[in-house]
């Protein structure tokens, strides 16, 4: 029995030590696979000695990671910019052919250049300045210009008045007998001078500047209204100073004249205000008149042939203004010594 009890025990032990060996290399081998391909770098030394396979995990030949190749990413797609299309510099134009102009047109484009103005006020008089007017009273309602006025004055003085237009200035030799006009001497206008014995009236006129004045040396006022127009001289548009020559009209030969506007198929029609040398008369002409259209009216002819019916207006003075209407304008005496005679004319046809 002694016996027996230590043989059992030796049994155990061995048992026990095989078994103990057995779960050892369990273990190992458990390890091994767990440690295949442990990077002593991640995780220390303690892996070093662990067993990976048929070698130690820290014998093997670390194998890289395939390196996970990135595609690359394409740049955000933007839409080319559209270059802005280079502006077309602006085709000239033709320029538009004008339309002939009609009767309407060329009527508008005359208003427009021969428009009229308009002005009105209150002047209190001031000495005359001009030479030998000395103890006289002047107030200038258009001062002098070298075109040409055309209007009509309406006034209200504080006492009798004269209406004085002036023409020119005039050149040298022009004074001649007629009214004039300076305020030095050297620089001389021609004067039409119409004392109407009033205070208050109206007066057409024409001229290269227009005042009002009294012959005495008190201040007067007067109060106004004109409408006129300011012409560029023309054909028709007229200031100067003629002398008179023989007048060439049968059974007129001894009598002298003036032309203003010479004799025209078109009408005229306009304000002649003029200052002569001596009393004169007006003169316009109509025609030439159709063969047997002179029946007892009278009749101006250079020929016997083209004969004009002849309006004759004799107002007995040697200035003045009148509105007329003709085929010719002109100045007329009844004798033979020559006259002269400074005008300014606005007419249109």
């Amino acid at each position: 029995m002694t016996r027996t009890i230590p043989s059992i025990l030796f049994m155990i032990t061995i048992l026990l030590t095989a078994g103990i060996a057995a779960s050892v290399d369990v273990i190992e081998d458990a390890n091994a696979l767990k440690s295949k391909g442990t990077k002593t770098q991640k995780y220390g030394s303690a892996t070093k000695n662990l067993v990976c396979g048929a070698q130690l995990c820290s014998e093997i030949e670390e194998i890289p990671e395939p390196k996970k190749e990135v595609e690359p990413v394409p740049p955000p797609k933007t839409e080319p910019k559209a270059e802005p299309a280079p502006t077309p510099a602006p085709k000239a134009e033709p320029a538009p052919i004008p339309a002939p102009k009609t009767q309407t047109q060329t009527k508008q484009t005359m208003e427009k250049a021969s428009s009229w103005q308009t002005s009105s006020g209150t002047i209190t008089s001031s000495q005359d300045p001009g030479v030998g007017h000395e103890t006289h009273q002047l107030a200038i309602i258009l001062p002098p210009t070298s075109n040409v006025y055309k209007g009509i004055l309406s006034y209200d003085a504080s006492e009798p008045i004269q209406l004085v237009a002036l023409h020119g200035p005039l050149e040298r030799g022009d004074a001649q007998g007629q009214a004039i006009w300076t305020p030095d001497g050297k620089t001389k206008f021609a004067m039409t001078f119409v004392d109407p014995q009033t205070s208050m009236g109206s007066w057409v006129f024409t001229g290269n500047a227009l005042a009002v004045h009294t012959l005495s040396s008190d201040q007067f006022t007067v109060s106004y209204s004109v409408s006129y127009m300011e012409k560029e001289p023309s054909d028709t548009v007229l200031s100067g100073t003629i002398e008179s020559m023989q007048d060439p009209g049968l059974g007129h030969e001894t009598h002298q004249i003036v032309i203003i506007l010479p004799p025209s198929d078109n009408t005229y029609g306009g304000v002649l205000t003029y200052s002569a040398s001596e009393p004169i008369q007006l003169i316009t002409l109509h025609g030439p008149l159709e063969q047997g259209d002179d029946n007892g009216q009278a009749i101006w002819t250079p020929d016997g042939e083209t004969k004009f019916a002849l309006t004759f207006v004799d107002n007995g003075d040697a200035m003045g203004t009148w509105v007329f209407a003709g085929n010719a304008l002109a100045i007329h005496t009844l004798n033979e010594d020559q006259f002269t005679v400074s005008y300014s004319v606005v007419a249109g046809q």
